[in-house]
């Protein structure tokens, strides 16, 4: 897909909304930059005239639409009831990151978007979001409020991606349950939830590169026999795997951070419920190619030139080998 140079424009002014909303010492400003993250990523959504777009962009608006008309109006009404306005902040919050309870909207604007697109909802739309709910945990009531949404969304994402056949979606639920790590996290210690973020980015950015490169996006695509070769069927698991956290590839670094850091808090219970779903995360990772494996590969000739297109993709290439051995670099975080 091609993008007008114009859209780097509306990038630019995404990315300054984000920093307005980190970098504000109000709510106001926060809400400000917050609607204007929110009108630069309504063009970015509407890249070409199409009714999925449209949709996505229609159910994104009015969601994000209401979140913001949430967090102004509590925010306005901060003097007379204090606590009841923090607490619409947070819900405000939470219906921004999609997460659980309050993930009704994000699987379904995801499904309309293409991988670029997905991948800026996944990870650049959360930054804000996110660092203004950090600001939120000096309230025993707000961290009960963080720790049980996350406890929720480690299950929802979790039992939500089982009987999905959409790679978006999948991915969606796999945000979810990410989250769910964040939030505790963020309730935890303010830098290990940045962290783990940014391993999440990585992870989940070379998945859908990948996924991208070869046009996939559904479970028949991956199972379809043009796309069946040799280097996709290695390149497929082991992304994927790292993205679901699995040892020794590199998106088990940050869970490993984050196991030390609950068994030093003795938050053995919470640390239980996130293993338990992070394996449900994991049935449905092996789902995915378990069945490329048992077929047969594809013929030599085929095999090959998709490794001479894939040698061209440097980015592809470097974000596989850093997922794969990527795990033996970052030592002074696991010490």
């Amino acid at each position: 897909m091609t993008f007008p140079i114009s859209y780097l424009l509306f990038f630019s002014t995404l990315l300054m909304g984000t920093f307005l909303s980190i970098s504000s010492t109000s709510w106001f400003g926060a809400w400000l930059g917050l609607e204007l993250n929110l009108i630069s990523f309504i063009p970015l959504i509407t890249t070409k005239l199409s009714p999925f777009f449209s949709e996505a962009a229609v159910k994104y608006f009015l969601v994000q639409a209401l979140a913001s008309t949430i967090l102004i109006m509590s925010s306005s009404i901060y003097m007379y009831t204090p606590d009841f306005s923090y607490t619409l902040i947070l819900i405000s919050l939470m219906i921004k990151l999609g997460a659980a309870p309050l993930h009704f909207w994000f699987p379904q604007v995801i499904e309309g978007l293409s991988w670029p697109q997905a991948f800026i909802l996944l990870t650049i739309q959360k930054i804000a979001p996110m660092f203004l709910m950090s600001y939120m945990t000096f309230n025993h009531t707000l961290m009960l409020m963080i720790t049980f949404m996350a406890l929720f969304s480690s299950l929802i994402g979790a039992l939500g991606g089982l009987n999905v056949m959409k790679l978006r979606k999948l991915m969606a639920f796999s945000s979810i349950n990410h989250m769910s790590w964040m939030l505790i996290a963020i309730s935890i210690n303010d830098s290990m939830w940045l962290i783990y973020f940014l391993f999440y980015s990585f992870t989940s950015g070379s998945v859908i590169i990948l996924l991208y490169y070869t046009d996939t996006y559904t479970l028949s695509n991956v199972l379809n026999q043009n796309n069946k070769n040799e280097i996709f069927t290695f390149l497929i698991p082991m992304n994927l795997l790292s993205l679901g956290g699995l040892p020794p590839f590199l998106g088990f670094i940050p869970k490993w951070i984050m196991i030390q850091l609950f068994s030093s808090k003795l938050m053995i219970f919470i640390l239980l419920v996130l293993l338990f779903s992070s394996l449900i995360t994991l049935y449905f990772y092996l789902r995915l190619f378990i069945p490329m494996i048992l077929l047969s590969f594809s013929s030599l000739p085929s095999s090959l030139k998709f490794y001479s297109s894939f040698s061209r993709s440097p980015v592809l290439i470097a974000s596989s080998f850093i997922n794969l051995f990527g795990i033996l670099s970052p030592i002074p975080f696991l010490i």
